[in-house]
């Protein structure tokens, strides 16, 4: 059975002692939710150690946002794996489209940055997803295609067993749009399978999370597909009560 998971993506939000309190909120409120789902939190990197120390006793997890393609030396401002996995980091997110499009991320550089996420313990996070102008012209399977093959497939069958994907409809972030359910399940299965293409069976146990404006009141529907098992969160994150009922959904 596919773990079912509830990741928080932060953002460039919250000043550390807020941080700190959010971490604190979601902790407090977990027990309200099914043991069944496990929460992510990706804070800045400037929190990390302080929302690990209000983590701590709880099975919330912890994430970063990013990192380094290298594994250290002269990157000024540069934040490695190693670095991350030292302050408690299980998870990463990677391939992100606000890395994407803004810091012109690319599927070389994302090969290196998950090398550097397996040597250092870490569960990637790895977005795939299409933009507006993609989705109109009915390119989004090509793209989330292509966005796996030319990372997920560099991997082995032992990484591939410890990944997570999440699928961005870039159109629905942010902009309070949404896609339905039924389109949420139709790309999640078409995401399946392209990787059984490659990893056959293992593709059954890789959880797929839907990333596109997912709050408490359309989590349920969501979630009901068969092919979702989880959201990567933006807005609603900030929000432990929101994050926490979205954890509801399942």
């Amino acid at each position: 059975m596919r773990k079912k998971i509830v990741a928080g993506n932060w953002k460039m939000n919250t000043l550390p002692a807020e941080g700190v309190e959010l971490a604190k909120g979601v902790v407090a409120g977990r027990k309200e939710v099914c043991e069944c789902v496990n929460f992510i939190v990706c804070a800045p990197f400037t929190h990390l150690s302080m929302v690990a120390e209000a983590l701590k006793g709880s099975d919330v997890e912890l994430g970063a946002q990013n990192c380094a393609a290298e594994a250290k030396g002269a990157y000024t401002g540069e934040v490695s794996a190693s670095m991350i996995a030292a302050l408690g980091c299980k998870y990463v997110i990677l391939g992100h489209s606000e890395r994407r499009q803004y810091y012109g991320e690319t599927s070389e550089t994302l090969n290196r940055k998950m090398e550097q996420a397996y040597a250092n313990g870490l569960t990637p996070i790895y977005c795939v997803g299409e933009n507006l102008e993609e989705r109109e012209a009915g390119n989004h399977f090509a793209v989330c295609k292509q966005q796996i093959e030319e990372v997920v497939f560099n991997l082995t069958e032992e990484q591939f067993k410890n990944l997570v994907i999440a699928y961005e409809p870039v159109w629905a972030i942010g902009t309070g749009k949404t896609a339905t359910a039924d389109q949420a399940q139709e790309i999640h299965a078409y995401i399946r399978e392209v990787l059984a293409s490659k990893f056959g069976a293992a593709a059954d146990e890789c959880p797929i999370l839907y990333g596109g404006s997912c709050k408490p009141s359309n989590a349920q529907e969501i979630f009901a597909k068969a092919d979702v098992d989880g959201g990567l969160i933006g807005g609603a994150a900030l929000k432990a009560e929101d994050f926490l009922g979205i954890g509801k959904g399942f």
